[in-house]
């Protein structure tokens, strides 16, 4: 598999996983105003931002297991 179906793979992956994970915990750890401000902006800006990071890389170390173990020989 080449270098750019990789990257391909883990883009996908990546943005299920942050759809999955970070959309959920950004609605369960803010409690949103009536009237949400900037820091409540902020505040779920920098946590689906972390999550979305985190997933990036999971999915990196996911897709490369699965090409090592699978295309190696």
């Amino acid at each position: 598999m080449n270098e750019e179906m990789q990257k391909r793979m883990i883009t996908i992956l990546s943005g299920v996983i942050a759809f999955l994970v970070a959309d959920r915990l950004a609605d369960r750890y803010i409690n949103v105003p009536e009237e949400p401000g900037i820091k409540d902006d902020v505040k779920e800006a920098l946590i689906k931002g972390v999550f979305r990071f985190a997933s990036t890389v999971l999915a990196s170390i996911i897709v490369r297991q699965i090409v090592s173990r699978n295309w190696s020989d």
